[in-house]
């Protein structure tokens, strides 16, 4: 990669997450309008499990010091596909990001010869802003695979809680009773079994990554029908900072659908954002993903924000 004279692209630390975070929301502004990320979202990304900054991610400064441009890997299961996200400030580092994603791929390349595959899958978004991004994404070999929308709703005018429909019912999760948390597990894994994208978890696994996706227990939710397990649904705290309840899953399972048992769990995650003071309910939406109608969240009073479209392509290991 070429940079100009005076500019440093370098492996960041740690120490780097006010500057990297500047690059973010410079990004993010661009991108979506607004910050989206905060200091413990990029704290976190350098120290997640399956990440080493100093091979894994590149930070790009100017003459000055100041960031302009950053790049990472993640993989929170350690299996699967590669995310690849390059940002960088729209006005100083657009050139950067090309180059930023070449090195990547190059890395994504080492990591699946470690791992002993022949290959892995890379992928990123784009935002409807992003329109060089994706000619950039295309050139680079990427196809673009399937588009994620994300929906939400004020909570100001919320509607009192509706009774469940008959037989079902709704109750959170115990996250200190093991039996609770593998039922969820159970619900969460066979429910997603029949999408593209799931990369199924054992409990212990799962259970071990529970800490990156929020403390937020009590917006975790499980639902029955007849007695019976039927859904679960799982909170996040990522928009919080933003006043918002985010719902990170929603699961049903097959024998249990069109029963109203997802908008009863919807509703119950709603009224509990709304008592804490939350202004408004999100979730993003896999288009793709055929037990994730859009009409069930258009019913709960849902609106479509914005669109992400997802981009992949496979990667060959690098020749050992």
């Amino acid at each position: 990669m070429t940079l100009p004279v005076g500019w440093t692209a370098r492996r960041p630390t740690v120490d780097d997450v006010p500057a990297i975070l500047a690059v973010v929301h410079a990004a993010d502004r661009f991108a979506i309008g607004y910050p989206d990320f905060d200091e413990e979202d990029v704290r976190s990304a350098l120290t997640a499990p399956f990440v080493d900054p100093a091979r894994d991610s590149w930070l790009v400064t100017d003459p000055d010091g100041e960031a302009v441009a950053w790049s990472i890997l993640a993989n929170p299961s350690g299996v699967g596909r590669e995310w690849v996200d390059v940002l960088v400030d729209p006005d100083r580092g657009a050139d950067l990001r090309a180059p930023l994603l070449a090195r990547l791929l190059d890395r994504v390349a080492e990591r699946a010869a470690e791992r002993g595959l022949p290959a892995l899958t890379a992928r990123t978004g784009a935002y409807a802003p992003e329109t060089r991004w994706a000619g950039e994404l295309v050139a680079a070999g990427f196809t673009r695979v399937k588009r994620y929308i994300r929906m939400s709703r004020p909570l100001d005018d919320l509607p009192a809680e509706p009774p469940p429909p008959p037989g079902v019912t709704v109750r959170a999760l115990h996250a200190d009773d093991e039996q609770d948390l593998r039922l969820f597990h159970r619900i969460h894994d066979t429910a997603f079994r029949d999408t593209l994208d799931h990369d199924p978890l054992d409990f212990d696994r799962w259970r071990e990554l529970l800490p990156s996706y929020g403390k937020v227990w009590d917006e975790w939710f499980l639902a029955e029908v007849d007695g019976e397990p039927a859904g679960a649904l799982q909170s996040s705290d990522q928009a919080v900072e933003q006043g918002t309840g985010w719902v990170r899953t929603l699961s049903v399972l097959p024998a249990h659908r069109r029963r109203g048992v997802g908008a009863a769990l919807l509703r119950r995650a709603f009224s509990v954002y709304a008592a804490k003071g939350r202004s408004r309910a999100g979730l993003g939406v896999d288009l793709a993903n055929p037990t994730a109608p859009v009409t069930l969240y258009r019913s709960v009073g849902l609106a479509e924000e914005r669109w992400t479209d997802m981009y992949e392509r496979s990667v060959p290991a690098t020749a050992v």
